[in-house]
């Protein structure tokens, strides 16, 4: 497993990260989630990421349990701050001083540890002051309840406001963690050279894009049982707008440069976006142990250039590549 360091910092994380959103808490029992975290362990993860929001703060507890015993300086573990939780009350989301307090408390506690080593702001609140978040961020690093902060899904123009803000505070603000695969690059244009910039690394969700970048979902064929597209508890809302014959029928193009690297289709996914030198890491996640064991696979792999042409040419016009979408996709309001 190979190391980065996460942004203009000297913590260095593992550049294939655990992740455990939509699984642990809701779609895998307990023992198969804690199955799936020692199988990352042993294959080498040290570094795990979560949130208040996923399950309900159910998989923060799962995630908890399971390094249970673990040597924690050894760990790097990561959580999110902004959906609802708990009874969704009008100060149950958000990034206000009031939420922010509450909740790091409030992950920790399910996490079992003193202190979270990166905290991130799930999304942008634009009904906060961008400065009450940054106070109550810097005032959350001085307790000691978290050692860096990044956020999750904001605009090049947040991440540089935020920065500025964090930098004022005396406080890091290292990471960014969007959503980045062969099929979706909407922050190659803006966010990326505007990190690159500032000192913040990329730590990218869904680098499989939700499993279709695996090959699984053929067009005209029925979708495989027990998938992420036949989840009726998101899962299935999180992948649809993949679900269709163009995208899929690109997606099939990929095999042979797979099969040529010697790769799965996901580790040749996972490996795509570690080729981009503002990436810290990708996050994997996993409903078997076997599925960590082979996407980690993917660490250290160098995709040649022309391999790197051939996806490009294999995917062609449905890749999705417009920087606006990162602020559409954000929420415009609270949703509670």
């Amino acid at each position: 497993m190979k190391y980065r360091y996460l942004g203009n910092s000297g913590l260095k994380i593992t550049e294939i990260v655990y992740g455990n959103w939509l699984t642990h808490g809701s779609q895998v029992e307990n023992e198969a989630a804690t199955a799936c975290v020692r199988a990352a362990l042993d294959a080498g993860i040290t570094s795990f990421d979560t949130a208040d929001v996923y399950a309900n703060t159910v998989a923060e507890e799962v995630l908890g349990e399971a390094l249970k015993g673990e040597r924690r300086a050894s760990l790097e573990i990561f959580t999110k701050v902004y959906w609802p939780t708990g009874p969704k009350g009008p100060n149950d989301c958000g990034l206000s001083r009031k939420h922010i307090m509450e909740s790091i408390d409030g992950s920790l506690q399910r996490l079992q540890t003193d202190y979270v080593d990166l905290y991130q702001a799930h999304r942008f609140d634009t009904e906060t002051p961008l400065e009450e978040t940054m106070q109550a961020f810097a005032d959350v690093v001085r307790a000691g309840k978290a050692l860096y902060i990044g956020v999750s899904e904001w605009t090049a123009d947040q991440i540089r406001a935020g920065h500025e803000l964090a930098r004022d505070l005396g406080i890091q603000l290292i990471s960014s963690q969007p959503q980045y695969s062969m099929l979706w690059r909407v922050i190659e244009s803006e966010v990326v050279p505007t990190c690159e910039e500032l000192g913040v690394s990329q730590i990218v969700w869904s680098p499989i894009a939700q499993g279709v970048l695996t090959g699984k979902y053929v067009p005209g064929e029925d979708l495989p049982e027990g998938s992420r597209a036949t989840d009726t508890k998101g899962g299935a809302d999180m992948i649809k707008r993949f679900m269709n014959d163009d995208v899929l029928g690109r997606v099939q193009k990929l095999k042979p440069i797979a099969e040529g690297l010697d790769l799965s289709m996901a580790q040749l996914a996972v490996a795509w976006v570690l080729q981009n030198k503002n990436l810290a890491a990708a996050i994997i996640g996993a409903s078997r142990p076997e599925q960590v064991t082979e996407n980690v696979k993917a660490s250290g792999v160098e995709i040649p250039a022309d391999a790197m042409r051939a996806i490009d040419e294999a995917l062609g016009d449905v890749v999705v590549s417009d920087p606006a979408m990162t602020a559409q996709n954000g929420p415009q309001k609270r949703p509670v």
